[in-house]
């Protein structure tokens, strides 16, 4: 084996995130939406849920682009902590690439909240280990990236929630892409992991810039 693939495939990096995102909705029904991982997955480019183990294990395949590089996820999230009077859930996520030695795990704990006039804020915090290729690409490639998916998935789930009240839950899922797309450039469980190894990629590069 080429010492550079042996560089790339030791390669692992651990690091902590934070975000959160506001949607308008009581908290109550955010918190019942984002614990279905299948009414959630739709806002989810990119992601794919492939099995429903049980009521708190589910397995999904994730896509994800960067430059001209195309790599494909297969993995496992598992629901390990779910606190009804905080509004906190824990899921362990864990990926590998198809066609690679790559891994991604990430231990993601989100709390909701009240937010003025029936709205919520999502508060997370993401423990990531990332190895493999994708931990070589740097911040100028998915910087932009990053930035769009947490608006683009606060934004499907409040057209999502708003949508609820006058057609349910199967009208609102009927509106989602029957196709998975790939992640251009480069979402409660899955969408965070991903979301995080973008990050963690734009530390990177930084880092590498500066060193």
């Amino acid at each position: 084996m080429p010492d550079r693939r042996r560089k790339t495939l030791r390669r692992r990096l651990t690091v902590e995130l934070r975000n959160d995102f506001q949607v308008s909705a009581p908290v109550g029904r955010v918190w019942e939406y984002l614990l279905d991982i299948e009414q959630v997955a739709p806002c989810m480019p990119g992601a794919e849920l492939t099995e429903t183990v049980d009521e708190r294990t589910w397995k999904g395949k994730v896509t994800v682009k960067l430059g001209p590089l195309s790599l494909a996820y297969s993995g496992q999230v598992a629901m390990t902590e779910r606190d009804e009077d905080s509004r906190r859930v824990v899921f362990d996520a864990r990926g590998t690439e198809s066609r690679g030695r790559g891994t991604a795990r990430a231990t993601i704990a989100s709390e909701l909240e009240s937010a003025g006039d029936d709205g919520t804020r999502v508060s997370i915090v993401t423990d990531l280990a990332l190895s493999g290729a994708a931990a070589q690409y740097g911040r100028n490639m998915v910087s932009d990236v990053s930035r769009r998916l947490t608006n683009d998935f606060a934004s499907c789930l409040q057209q999502r929630l708003s949508a609820e009240p006058a057609g349910g839950a199967e009208d609102a899922e009927g509106a989602a892409p029957s196709t998975p797309r790939p992640l251009a450039g480069g979402r409660l469980a899955l969408w965070t992991l991903w979301q995080s190894i973008l990050r963690l990629l734009r530390r990177i590069g930084g880092s590498s810039r500066t060193g």
